[in-house]
């Protein structure tokens, strides 16, 4: 099929709804391709988690389970492709951009068989890390991890760490081309003229540095390691601490907390819609990760020029440069991290120098109107038929 330049497209977005850096990327990329006049169609079991109904050429679709004695586990997966089928059938699709190669690239394969060799129904994955790492070796899914990213028409990957742990893992046919994850300024951006004081004051006391940490508290984000960091720096310096999200290390963060005495300055906010709000009344972002393909909370806090101190590890250092607009340690070297935050701290010009660097660079390198045109350009390759590998960044 030959794509006409230029004409808006009709997208189907699959991804998990929750609060994870794959839902939010999904859903602010389904945001920007909206507001570029393109018709976005959300397919998933729930509203993800930043997704505004109320804009303007996004729609959602719920993908219903039904319950039967006969099923041990709910069949998701049959369910979602099911409803990818019924979506661009009814709506006319060109594509299926999917988040995750399981469930969602393998439901969007059989969606397209479903409807058949004369669909014209494209497949992007978009790969972001636990899907490879986690549970793509596992023997479980191996097979059909690597089934599902070969048969997809393109596929990406947002780090080139990531992209070189894909293809040790599987047998890849195909190109992955690096599209970074990107923040949109309008949201996460400096406290303009300085923070929000009525915020500030709500969040800590007055003369405390606020520290803050976001994810979704999971082992691999190693959260314990925030806390014990953060109660080092108490020691020399008054700070308050807020832990945005919610996951299953949350009680032991709490727990943690009372055992070293910093209960009464850590402030858990949940999940928090308001994020770059947050992130602008904070002085320095912790993210001490045991895995992380990317960290997009690292970027939003930058955004905000916010410091990281975060694990030389993964995808980070494609994101965070040490020395620059943060400082990266060894994700068990949580006293490094603790003087490395005092000094930081202590030090308001070197802060100061950070904060501006680490804004810059987000704004030069990872600025939605520099990311979200790649994945527009990949779409109209891939509907032309010619795919992944003609742009930037191919691993």
């Amino acid at each position: 099929m030959k794509e006409e330049r230029g004409r808006p497209l009709r997208i189907g977005i699959s991804c998990y709804p929750s609060s994870g850096g794959s839902g939010v990327v999904a859903t602010e990329l389904g945001h920007q391709l909206a507001a570029r006049g393109h018709e976005v169609h959300f397919i998933a079991h729930d509203v993800p988690f930043r997704l505004d109904l109320t804009r303007r050429g996004i729609l959602f679709h719920p993908v219903e389970v039904p319950s039967y004695p006969l099923f041990t586990y709910p069949p998701y997966d049959l369910a979602l492709a099911n409803q990818m089928a019924q979506v661009a059938e009814e709506h006319d699709l060109d594509l299926l951009h999917v988040h995750y190669a399981i469930p969602h690239a393998t439901a969007a394969f059989l969606a397209r068989a479903i409807l058949g060799p004369r669909s014209r129904l494209r497949v992007v994955t978009t790969l972001h890390g636990t899907d490879i790492t986690l549970l793509g070796t596992h023997p479980s899914f191996q097979r059909i991890v690597e089934f599902s990213i070969n048969a997809s028409d393109a596929v990406t990957v947002v780090s080139r760490y990531l992209g070189a742990e894909t293809r040790a893992a599987f047998r890849i046919e195909r190109p992955l081309e690096v599209i970074p994850n990107f923040v949109d300024p309008a949201v996460f951006h400096p406290p303009r003229p300085r923070p929000d004081p009525e915020l500030r004051r709500r969040l800590a006391a007055p003369g405390e540095f606020v520290l803050v940490h976001v994810s979704n508290f999971r082992p691999a984000k190693n959260a314990l390691a925030v806390i014990e960091v953060f109660a080092r720096v108490c020691r020399r310096l008054p700070a308050r601490l807020l832990l945005v999200g919610h996951g299953p290390d949350v009680d032991r963060c709490a727990h943690r907390a009372r055992t070293l005495g910093v209960a009464d300055r850590v402030v858990f906010l949940g999940e928090h819609t308001d994020v770059g709000r947050v992130l602008a009344a904070a002085d320095l972002f912790l993210l001490p990760s045991r895995n992380e393909a990317f960290g997009l909370a690292a970027l939003e806090a930058m955004a905000c020029g916010v410091p990281v101190i975060a694990s030389r590890i993964g995808g980070l250092p494609e994101v965070v440069e040490d020395g620059v607009t943060g400082l990266l340690f060894d994700p068990d070297d949580t006293e490094a991290m603790a003087a490395a935050a005092i000094g930081l701290l202590s030090d308001p010009a070197r802060h100061r120098r950070m904060s501006e660097a680490a804004a810059a660079q987000a704004r030069e390198r990872f600025d939605a109107a520099r990311i979200v045109p790649r994945y527009e350009a990949l779409y109209r390759r891939v509907l032309a038929g010619a795919g992944a590998g003609s742009g930037e960044g191919e691993t």
